[in-house]
């Protein structure tokens, strides 16, 4: 039998209503047998999502050593939705243990993971399932990077000849023994390295929207939705804002080609959107699969005749930028010139003066400028590298919309094109780039 790895996030456990539906999913199909859940999210929209209140449990234990006020919200919250579960589980007992282990510990790694601890012993209570708790299955190393190795050992074997089984997302075991985190959003990592690990025949991503979009719904209406994606088309259109799933999720079912399925919960028989190993994937149709967009960068402007004939000078760029431990996002270059990309919050206030000072000194460039509020806007597409008059008909769209490019930047693989813009022109672009296109 296929084996599927599914991940709900937290819109799909954010009440006892929401996850019946989810159990109702879940034991239709048979293969779905690995199920990964996140935190209960908002309800509404002015509601707050549970790890946030978390966040706000590891402040008071901070401030007065204990988080008894706070977590006050957190007890009403799931025995709230226990009760609508209409289930036979102790939470009152579970949350006193919880309550007190956030306090003793006074982790803010450990605070923040207990909303998918305590979502996934309720979902699996709720299923018959066994539940297997992520500190036991998913390991760092020293630097703080999942230990696959070992990970992928000690999963496979724990759940060997299990039936269902319900796994908490976002977290695992440090090197140190303690209980650490993924970044926010984490819990698609905690998902892809599941899926991964059992090496899965099928990935589901279960959201509250039926899979991706060309553009965010929010720039243009009713957008055309992606039946079909690459996982490089996935990484570009992800790291560029498009939220539906976390940037760095493929990684581990990109490695052992595991197709992902995204899926809207609140519409299950919705097709969604299907990502395939990109050396399986064949363009069809637009030329275009999406255009995402992201704002608040800072672009560093240097110029210096001659710059291509001296040896070392991009590395003395970068070697002073890293000193001041700044990622770089893109670098387009010219005989005489290289821009540098960063986000704007790596070099705010004095620290910027101190990354030009350094570079002078390294390079004494002819030439040295500084933009900020840049919004970067990538349109994305493998259909794109074998169509003449992509890049002239995109710069059209925006010259006819009055729109400024500040930079222009295109990808190697030649499946993407991305223009720096002002930040108030960033939904501007997207929409003209979309209406040119689609």
């Amino acid at each position: 039998m296929a084996l599927k790895v599914c991940k709900f996030g937290g819109t799909s456990m954010a009440d006892g209503n929401v996850m019946t539906r989810v159990r109702g999913i879940i034991l239709s199909d048979p293969e779905r047998r690995y199920i990964v859940v996140s935190a209960p999210g908002k309800r509404y929209g002015d509601d707050i999502k549970v790890t946030d209140i978390l966040y706000a449990c590891f402040d008071a234990v901070q401030r007065e050593g204990r988080c008894r006020s706070e977590f006050s919200r957190i007890r009403s919250r799931f025995t709230g939705i226990v009760r609508e579960l209409g289930i036979d589980f102790d939470i009152e007992t579970l949350l006193d243990e919880t309550e007190a282990e956030i306090d003793g510990e006074c982790s803010v790694d450990f605070t923040a993971s207990r909303g998918e601890y305590l979502c996934a012993r309720i979902m699996a209570s709720l299923l018959g399932a066994e539940f297997v708790d992520a500190k036991d299955v998913i390991f760092f190393n020293d630097a703080g990077r999942l230990d696959t190795e070992k990970t992928y050992r000690t999963l496979s074997e724990r759940v060997d000849g299990l039936g269902l089984v319900v796994i908490p997302g976002f977290y695992g075991t440090g090197a140190d023994g303690r209980i650490r985190t993924f970044s926010r959003g984490g819990s698609d990592i905690s998902g892809a390295v599941v899926a991964g690990a059992v090496n899965a025949s099928l990935y589901e991503n279960w959201t509250d929207v039926s899979g991706f979009y060309a553009c965010d719904p929010k720039i243009v209406n009713s957008p055309k939705g992606i039946s079909v994606m690459s996982y490089k088309e996935l990484r570009e259109l992800s790291y560029m804002g498009a939220n539906v799933l976390h940037s760095d999720s493929i990684f581990p079912v990109r490695r052992a080609n595991i197709p992902i399925q995204i899926k809207n919960t609140f519409r299950p028989e919705d097709a969604g959107t299907s990502i395939v190993p990109t050396s399986h994937f064949t363009p069809t149709g637009n030329i275009v699969t999406g255009i995402a967009g992201h704002r608040n960068f800072t672009v560093i402007y240097i110029e210096k005749s001659h710059m291509n004939a001296e040896i070392g000078f991009v590395r003395k760029v970068l070697t002073v930028l890293e000193k001041f431990g700044i990622s770089i996002e893109h670098i387009p270059s010219g005989i005489d010139t290289m821009s540098v990309v960063m986000e704007s919050s790596q070099v705010s206030g004095y620290r910027l003066r101190e990354v030009l000072d350094g570079i002078s000194e390294e390079v004494h460039p002819d030439f040295l400028r500084v933009t900020d509020n840049v919004a970067l806007v990538a349109t994305v597409g493998h259909g794109m590298s074998s169509s003449v008059g992509t890049s002239a008909r995109l710069f059209k769209a925006l010259a006819e919309a009055g729109i400024n490019i500040k930079m222009i930047d295109q990808g190697s693989s030649e499946m993407n094109i991305i223009v720096g813009v002002g930040n108030d022109d960033c939904e501007r672009c997207i929409a003209a780039i979309y209406h040119e296109f689609f």
